[in-house]
C-alpha cells in the first residue's frame, strides 16, 4: 500500500500531534508499506527513513513556529508521479483540502485524524461568532474523507453531534522506552533548585487556549496559602504568553521548548502534573506525563478527561475552576499514600497503550479502504 500523507507540520517532536504522526509513519513502514509526506514545516536536520517533500511556505502571523504553506500544480506532478493508493490527511487547512480534491478527483480512498478540535480555540481570541462557520467547515471536509479517525469517544460524540459522519477510533500510543521514571534526574532537579520541594509541571504551548490563567491562579494560591515553600512550578514549552507568564509566576522555572530526551527527562524529574486545557482532542501530554509516573489534574471538559478516566491516574476537575485544581494539587501533596496509588495505576495504564497495536487497526482499515475502492 502506497500512502500519501499530508501533515500542517511535520518536525519532529514539534508537538504530541506530531509525535503520534511519526509514530504512525512509523508503524506503516514497519509494517512493509511505502509513505511520502508533504508538509509545509520541516527540520531540514530531521533524519527519515522516508521521503518527505517540503512544501513552499511562510510564517503565520503571531506565530512564527508554524507555517502557512501552498500547494501548487508541482505538488500534483509530485502526487501522480508517487501514484498512492490513499490519502491520509493530518490537518484539515487549505493545502490538507487541496490534498482531499485531489484524492476526490482520482478517485482514491481518504483518511483522516481528527488532532485538535480548532473550533475550541476561536472563543479565547474573541471570535467565537465564528465557530458556527468552523463547523460547517470541518462538516464538509470531513464528511467527504472514507474516514475520520478521532481519539476519544467523547471526541466522537461531540462531532456526530456536529454532523460529521464515518468516525473510527484511533486513541494514542505512548513509547514507554521514552516517557519513564527512569529518567528521573537529580541533576537536572538540582539544575531548577527543587531541594525538598515538590514539582508541578506543565507543559505545552504558552497561549490563552490551553488555559494557562488558571495555572497561574493555582500558583498564586499556593504562593499565598500553607505550602508556599513546599512546591515549585516548571513551566516546560513556549509561545506567545511567556512574558505574561514569567510576569505572575516570577518564582516558577522556566526549561524552554523542550524535545528529544530532555521533555521525558523534565517529565520524570517532576511530580504533578497540572494541566487545565479545554480544548484538547486527547491530551497526549497527559498520557505522557502518566508514563512518566505524574499523577494529573485535569479539566473536565476537552480530551484529557478520557485518558484520567480510563487510567485513574488523577483527578478530573470543573473547567477552570481554579480553587478545585488547587485543592487536588494539595491533596497530592498531603496524601502520599493516594499519590502513590494514582501514580502506579498511570504506570500500568500507560503499559497497555502500545503503538503497534493501537496503529495496527489504522493499517487494518486503510487495507480495506484500498481493497473497496
Amino acid at each position: 500500500m502506497k500512502i500519501a500523507f499530508y501533515a500542517g507540520t511535520y518536525v519532529k517532536n514539534k508537538d504530541g500531534a506530531v509525535r503520534s504522526m511519526y509514530q504512525l509513519v512509523a508503524s506503516f513502514l514497519k509494517a512493509g508499506h511505502e509513505v511520502r509526506v508533504w508538509s509545509p514545516d520541516v527540520n531540514v536536520h530531521d533524519s527519515h527513513s522516508h521521503r518527505v517533500v517540503k512544501m513552499p511556505s511562510v510564517p503565520i502571523p503571531l506565530y512564527p513556529d508554524y507555517k502557512l504553506g501552498f500547494y501548487s500544480s508541482g505538488t500534483e506532478k509530485e502526487l501522480d508521479s508517487f501514484a498512492p493508493d490513499i490519502v491520509h490527511i493530518a490537518t484539515p487547512d487549505i493545502i490538507g483540502y487541496n490534498f482531499l480534491r485531489y484524492a476526490n478527483k482520482r478517485r482514491l480512498p481518504v483518511g483522516s485524524v481528527y488532532h485538535t478540535d480548532f473550533p475550541s480555540y476561536l472563543s479565547y481570541y474573541r471570535i467565537g461568532f465564528l465557530e458556527p462557520v468552523a463547523w460547517r467547515y470541518l462538516r464538509s471536509f470531513y464528511n467527504r474523507c472514507d474516514i475520520l479517525f478521532v481519539p476519544s469517544s467523547e471526541m466522537k460524540a461531540k462531532l456526530a453531534g456536529h454532523g460529521i459522519q464515518r468516525m473510527g477510533m484511533w486513541t494514542r500510543g505512548i513509547d514507554r522506552e521514552l516517557f519513564s521514571p527512569a529518567r528521573r534526574s537529580d541533576t537536572l532537579r538540582e539544575a531548577w533548585g527543587v531541594g525538598q520541594r515538590v514539582v508541578i509541571a506543565y507543559a505545552g504551548r504558552f497561549v490563552w487556549y490551553k488555559d494557562i490563567q488558571v495555572v497561574m491562579d493555582v500558583y498564586r494560591k499556593f504562593s499565598e496559602g500553607r505550602h508556599a515553600d513546599d512546591v515549585l512550578f516548571v513551566m516546560i514549552g513556549s509561545g506567545p504568553e511567556e512574558d505574561e507568564l514569567r510576569r505572575q509566576m516570577p518564582d516558577a522555572v522556566f526549561p524552554g521548548y523542550l524535545s528529544g530526551e530532555a521533555l521525558p527527562e523534565a517529565y520524570a524529574s517532576s511530580d504533578i502534573f497540572l494541566f487545565p486545557s479545554t480544548t484538547e482532542a486527547f491530551g497526549n501530554v497527559v498520557l505522557e506525563a502518566a508514563s512518566a509516573g505524574l499523577p494529573a489534574v485535569v479539566s473536565d471538559e476537552g480530551g484529557c478527561k478520557g485518558i484520567i478516566g480510563q487510567s485513574g491516574s488523577g483527578f478530573v476537575v470543573p473547567a477552570r475552576d481554579a480553587d478545585a485544581f488547587y485543592a487536588q494539587c494539595v491533596a497530592l501533596l498531603e496524601d502520599r499514600s493516594l499519590y502513590e496509588d494514582l501514580r502506579q495505576r498511570g504506570l500500568a495504564y500507560a503499559g497497555s497503550q502500545s503503538w503497534d497495536v493501537i496503529n495496527g487497526k489504522v493499517i487494518d482499515t486503510y487495507l480495506e479502504l484500498v481493497d473497496r475502492h
